[in-house]
């Protein structure tokens, strides 16, 4: 069997994915993670914060909601749902951070649940920590002279 022909076998055996529902899946899950922040941050407006204040606090929420959610299993089986509507940025970074700690739970706090958690978002706190201390460097040099 050549290599062509196996590719030709493999595509007519592999089951067709679903694109269209999986796409109307990640937009209507993803939009309504966007609605539910849009409600906190309106709650916490009537509640007497300004912007800013208010956005914070709706970040913090839905990090603890996502947080939470991943403890108790059940953002992955929404993910499995809604797929990349999930990974609307605050509580898909929450997510990534919170399931390796729950994976290597069993390993112990300092070896497993410590040391897995920034396995994956580590690399990108690392680099926009780093992004951000050279774009404060460049900015402070520049407005020096």
């Amino acid at each position: 069997m050549t290599e062509k022909e196996y590719g030709k076998l493999i595509k007519e055996m592999s089951p067709r994915s679903p694109i269209k529902k999986d796409c109307f899946n990640a937009f209507w899950i993803g939009g309504l993670i966007c609605v539910i922040g849009q409600a906190f941050m309106n709650g916490y407006e009537a509640l007497g914060l300004d912007k800013q204040n208010a956005g914070m606090a709706t970040s913090m929420t839905l990090v603890v909601i996502s947080a939470l959610l991943t403890g108790l299993s059940l953002y992955d089986d929404i993910a499995k749902h809604a797929g990349a509507g999930t990974l609307v940025p605050i509580t898909g970074f929450a997510n990534s951070i919170v399931a390796p700690a729950v994976e290597f739970k069993t390993e112990g706090f300092v070896l497993g649940m410590a040391a897995k958690m920034f396995s994956i978002a580590g690399p990108v706190i690392v680099y926009g920590v780093s992004a951000s201390v050279i774009y404060g460097l460049i900015y402070w040099i520049t407005t020096l002279f």
